[in-house]
């Protein structure tokens, strides 16, 4: 008999307070990517595949081996409302880790969104369940349920750590994590970001072609004209 387990699962873990999510929930990605200095974003093919596409929530990750949920489903047990199923499936992509089924038991559980980096299927069940589904793509090959996998431990999804509790939010421009330790500093720079944004699209409106600070760079030293 093997002495690898077929789950590990932390049960219980921190989570942020909702008031610390709430200067989030109606910024864009891309604010809040400029708001931790230009990163935190998923890669761009970890993209929405259902209509839905808007959610903040916290973290709860999954990991599996490709082509298998029994981990993604073990998670569902120890789900709190307004969490995010995170499952890091090494990027594979022969076949589905999760469908309609399954995401729909994750919205029944109060889970806000689902965001993995393997495939997914059952475009239509999933669009009628009403779950942002973000994933790399679409696969009607389907899952087992053998493990291994993990519920609730640090997990790399797309080359980024993503730690249970940490806040994940979506839209149409993709997917941005955010370290629950870092909540605080982020959501403080979000005025000056979302200032710094009004004031340029004011500058659209009024009819520029350029930005304003583009005469300075181009009449500087540091550019070099050969013609």
């Amino acid at each position: 008999m093997s002495d690898t387990p077929r789950l590990t699962i932390r049960r219980s873990w921190s989570r942020p307070d909702p008031a610390a999510l709430a200067p989030f929930r109606d910024a864009p990605t891309g604010w809040v990517v400029d708001a931790q200095g230009r990163l935190g974003a998923l890669p761009h093919w970890i993209r929405p595949l259902s209509r839905a596409t808007g959610f903040v929530g916290t973290a709860l990750t999954v990991s599996t081996r490709p082509v298998d949920n029994l981990a993604p489903y073990a998670a569902l047990r120890f789900a709190r409302p307004g969490d995010v199923l995170v499952v890091a499936a090494d990027g594979a992509d022969t076949g589905s880790v999760m469908g309609d089924i399954l995401i729909g038991m994750a919205r029944n559980a109060g889970i806000v969104g689902v965001v993995t980096d393997g495939l997914v299927r059952d475009l239509a069940g999933i669009n009628g369940v009403g779950l942002p589904t973000f994933a790399r793509a679409l696969s009607p090959n389907s899952p087992f349920k053998d493990g291994p996998g993990s519920v609730g431990l640090p997990v790399v999804i797309g080359g980024l750590a993503v730690s249970p509790g940490d806040m994940v939010m979506g839209d149409e421009d993709g997917v941005v994590v955010v370290p629950r330790d870092a909540l605080g500093a982020v959501a403080g720079r979000l005025p000056a970001i979302a200032q710094k944004e009004a004031d340029m699209e004011r500058v659209v409106e009024n009819g520029a072609a350029q930005p304003p600070w583009l005469d300075g760079v181009l009449e500087s030293g540091s550019v070099r004209y050969v013609d």
